[in-house]
């Protein structure tokens, strides 16, 4: 059987394999997918995972179960030489091996861009994976008890300060909804006022969200003003060392949350392969989604989704190309599975070409806006028109029930404010009060302890009156001492060992 190799387990990844194992027939090919992490991310719903709305579990697709005929390997491709047909695998742990393929699909994804500003790499954190959107829900959520205990000042500030750099879709969204979980978290600290947050998105072009029309990209401005979140536009962040964010402007405050959105760039591990690349490191395809040199085909060779330069056969894509978003990976891994089935069969295979049906935001609970040619729709019409297309969207109706679900239960429960920050170090509380053997010379040092301690350890001196096998020791402390019995003569007393404090001053009769 033909081998089949998928690199990178998201959308374009994992749609492949998922229609691959619809469309192929039993023994026409083997289909293999790695990908460092068990699941695909249904990356739409990282704004709302944090501000709470969604669990992080069920915005994400576990590969194992719903790849039933595909092989799943959790590892990183660390080099792909095609001219050999080979792929370097390298895994967690283990040695790293090479997997030989006969066709290869290139769908490695995007990672976060940024940029040499300072304290950016030491302070900010992205909105790429599940990992991230959880860790700024827990964030948020435990600055909030932090601030609490605090009285006004630049210690509260710092710590109710939230800035968001990126103005597109995502830093948008993020910020709609982090602006929105905080008024909502306001009603269980009577301490704090919608005054004492800050909410900053800087933003170096002089408008938001280039997807949507300029109208609506006003009212989006004017509806987060009224929200009481600033956004800085033609303004650029200079520093954030120590948390200190300093802008093109002049402006300066301090932050303990500062989420990157500012753009995207292709896997870095396309670099360590023999594909051809253009200038911004992606993989250049034809529309068919096969790769290409120039004009000529590379045989047995495919991408697509964000690692990929696909021409946008529509005219509407930046620079001619495919903008890299979940709406594009989601067709191109269905387009593209359907295109190396007909491959293998010998039959023909067809361009990609998807017509843009619109733009749809979630700006916070009961707000969004969604836009589609010159229609535009604002408000809570286009926050339900947004739930309605990702639940859709959502692959699998097993992850469709859970996100639909969780939903339902917050509209009569409220969305969940417990802080999970300390999963960062799970086992802290253990080695707060886990025993540890005591150091060679000071074990030495130790008395000998009585009957009923433990080698090493400190504490009461125990004694076992009766003399019965099994009898619970007992302690001056605890209990009062027994006489020794009259035939035969008092017992020495038992030495009080230095260092119970609490009994220095008792008389402890030795065990019989």
């Amino acid at each position: 059987m033909p081998k089949i190799l998928i690199v990178g387990g998201g959308y374009a990844g994992f749609y492949t394999a998922w229609k691959l194992e619809k469309w192929l027939r039993a023994g026409e090919a083997e289909v293999t997918i790695v990908d460092p992490l068990p699941y695909m991310t249904y990356q739409p719903f990282l704004p709302e995972v944090a501000a709470g709305s969604i669990e992080p579990r069920h915005a994400v697709v576990a590969l194992r179960r719903h790849l039933k005929k595909t092989n799943v390997v959790t590892a990183k491709v660390t080099k792909v030489d095609h001219a050999t047909k080979t792929a370097t695998i390298t895994p967690e742990v283990g040695d790293e091996w090479t997997m030989e393929y006969d066709q290869v699909v290139m769908t490695a994804g995007a990672v976060s861009r940024t940029f040499p500003i300072p304290g950016v790499a030491d302070e900010a954190i992205g909105l790429k994976t599940i990992e991230e959107a959880a860790a700024i829900r827990d964030k948020l959520l435990t600055n909030f008890a932090k601030a609490s205990n605090l009285p006004a000042g630049p210690a509260r500030d710092r710590l109710l300060t939230v800035v968001v750099v990126g103005g597109g879709f995502a830093g948008i969204e993020v910020f709609a909804e982090l602006r929105s979980f905080a008024s909502d978290l306001l009603k269980n600290y009577p301490g704090l006022t919608i005054d004492d947050t800050h909410f900053h998105l800087i933003e170096a072009m002089g408008r938001i969200m280039p997807e949507v029309s300029l109208e609506t990209s006003h009212w989006v401005l004017k509806n987060l003003a009224q929200r009481d979140a600033i956004v800085h536009l033609d303004t650029q962040l200079q520093s954030a060392v120590g948390g200190k964010i300093e802008l093109s402007t002049g402006d300066s405050f301090e932050s303990d949350l500062i989420v990157w959105t500012a753009g995207v760039m292709a896997n870095p591990m396309v670099r360590n392969t023999d594909f051809p690349l253009e200038q911004r490191g992606r993989i250049t395809v034809k529309p068919d989604l096969r790769v290409v040199d120039g004009e000529t085909i590379v045989p047995d060779a495919w991408a697509c989704g964000d690692v990929a330069a696909t021409p946008d056969l529509t005219g509407k894509g930046v620079g001619g190309f495919c903008v890299p978003n979940a709406q594009h990976a989601v067709r191109m891994g269905k387009q593209l599975a359907k295109n190396l089935v007909a491959s293998l069969r010998g039959e023909s295979v067809t361009d990609y070409r998807h017509d843009n049906l619109g733009a749809v935001a979630g700006l916070g609970l009961n707000v969004g806006v969604f836009q589609s040619g010159k229609i535009a729709i604002k408000g809570f019409p286009a926050w339900i028109a947004h739930r309605g297309y990702h639940g859709m969207a959502m692959p699998s109706f097993e992850r469709k029930f859970r996100v639909v679900g969780g939903w339902w239960n917050n509209f009569w429960l409220g969305r969940d404010i417990v802080s999970l920050d300390n999963r960062e170090r799970p086992r802290a509380a253990f080695e707060e009060f886990a025993s540890r053997p005591k150091p060679a010379a000071e074990a030495a040092a130790a008395p000998t302890p009585e009957v009923g301690t433990p080698a090493g350890e400190p504490g009461p001196v125990y004694a076992n009156p009766a003399g019965e096998k099994g009898a619970p020791a007992e302690s001056e402390t605890t209990k009062p001492a027994r006489k020794a019995p009259a035939r035969k003569p008092a017992a020495k007393k038992a030495p009080v060992a230095a260092d119970d404090a609490s009994s220095s001053d008792a008389k402890v009769p030795a065990a019989e």
